[in-house]
């Protein structure tokens, strides 16, 4: 096994042969990408194929070559795609990487197929001829000719985890765009960027996390200052849930935890209920959504802004795609509620809440269990929640069967100026 070519590029396709390159957790030298907020950052800083791919694609006759795909490395016996996640990869003297998740296909690359499907090498469609991205464990020079072993991953490693917090983190910030596209159509002032997998709000009329945040800066933390010149466009508060601290000194505002489970086998959970209360639960109608927003509106204080535009945004939010809202019940009347987000195949756990006076009997652990139920009906294999950590959600969410994925820190930046280590984008 070994390194046939090492391809470099400002952005786009082909990249170029080099005859060296120094490889950081950026990536190598000398390389960029046109589609910042698809490509890059540190978990995809090197993409890796194999001529075994290349010449099976050849022999369909597409035009393709060392570096036409995009790679940064073409080489030789490893069938990439077939690597699991945590995959170390020893490359020369000093050079290691970690596999850690497949590379979509963009139209940059249409091209390079004779039909323009790109879909040819999509792991979707073609599991043995994907691309593959690797993180940098130890930077490195890479050249030519370069030898390559591949190690199993560590025990305790989270490369193993990579693609099942990928699917996670979409659906997160699905949902979280359904919330802000469901706001804006109710009129309430959200200003929003969807662009690749980095998505941002900020909405002045609606202080609090749930409309002044930003998703996919856990792949992407060079990204940062375009959340922050976002923050800052808009005079609001922002928060940023990051792996690492955004600049030094900066100091935690909260910490989630996203656990997950297989939908498969999941519990009629009423231990704990008081069953004499006769509690039920069932899946509102899209036209019931004032049944939601007056629980939400108990479940609150007078002033709290945030959960006034949740009101407002209820109706629209409901009649999004995907979008499911369960309701307790006791005697006739609504006690609790919570949602669930449907996304590629992944059910999330949104939004629950029980009223003051039915608190204590179990009924949340219910509707956690009632809105599995519902992700597996609906086709998903992973259910999965984001909870404060150390809070009574997350001890309800564990105590029916999820398990820990990662624990990130939410960083709050208060839109009044970037640190002078943060420069602006």
């Amino acid at each position: 096994m070994h390194v046939i070519a090492v391809n470099v590029s400002q952005g786009g396709v082909p990249k170029l042969p080099v005859d060296r390159a120094w490889v950081r957790p950026s990536g190598l030298e000398g390389d960029g990408h046109t589609d910042v907020t698809s490509h890059g950052g540190p978990y995809r800083a090197v993409c890796l194929y194999g001529m075994e791919a290349i010449e099976r694609l050849r022999a369909e006759g597409h035009p393709v070559d060392a570096g036409s795909l995009g790679e940064n490395l073409t080489t030789s016996g490893v069938e990439w795609s077939e690597q699991p996640a945590g995959t170390l990869v020893h490359v020369g003297e000093h050079l290691v990487l970690e596999v850690t998740t497949s590379t979509t296909p963009c139209s940059t690359q249409t091209h390079n197929f004779v039909d323009g499907r790109i879909g040819r090498i999509s792991i979707l469609t073609h599991p043995s001829d994907s691309r593959m991205y690797a993180r940098v464990v130890r930077e490195g020079e890479v050249r030519p000719g370069d030898a390559i072993e591949l190690a199993a991953a560590p025990v305790g490693s989270m490369g193993p985890r990579y693609l099942l917090l990928d699917r996670l983190d979409g659906c997160a910030a699905e949902a979280s765009l359904r919330l802000w596209q469901a706001a804006a159509a109710a009129g309430i002032d959200v200003n929003i960027i969807d662009d690749g997998e980095l998505a941002i709000a900020a909405s002045t009329v609606s202080p609090g996390p749930a409309f002044n945040s930003c998703h996919g800066l856990r792949k992407l933390p060079h990204l940062l200052p375009m959340a922050l010149d976002h923050f800052r466009a808009a005079a609001v508060i922002g928060w940023l849930p990051m792996e690492t601290a955004p600049w030094p000194g900066a100091v935690a505002d909260f910490e989630l935890t996203m656990m997950s489970r297989p939908t498969a086998g999941v519990p009629d959970d009423r231990a704990g209920t008081d069953t004499a209360s006769e509690v039920s639960i069932r899946r509102l109608e899209r036209d019931e959504w004032r049944t939601w927003a007056d629980l939400m509106l108990a479940d609150a204080g007078p002033d709290d802004a945030q959960v006034a535009s949740l009101v407002r945004a209820a109706a629209q939010l409901m009649a999004a795609r995907g979008v499911h809202v369960l309701v307790a019940e006791e005697a006739g009347v609504a006690v609790g509620a919570g949602t669930l987000h449907v996304h590629r195949r992944v059910g999330l756990l949104r939004a629950g809440m029980v009223v003051p006076a039915a608190r204590g009997r179990g009924i949340q652990r219910a509707l956690i269990a009632a809105r599995c139920r519902l992700a597996r009906e609906s086709g998903c294999d992973i259910v999965a929640s984001q909870a404060i950590s150390e809070s009574p959600s997350e001890r309800n969410i564990l105590r029916l069967g999820f398990e820990r994925l990662a624990t990130g820190r939410v960083y709050r930046f208060d839109g009044t100026g970037a640190p002078s280590e943060v420069p602006a984008a």
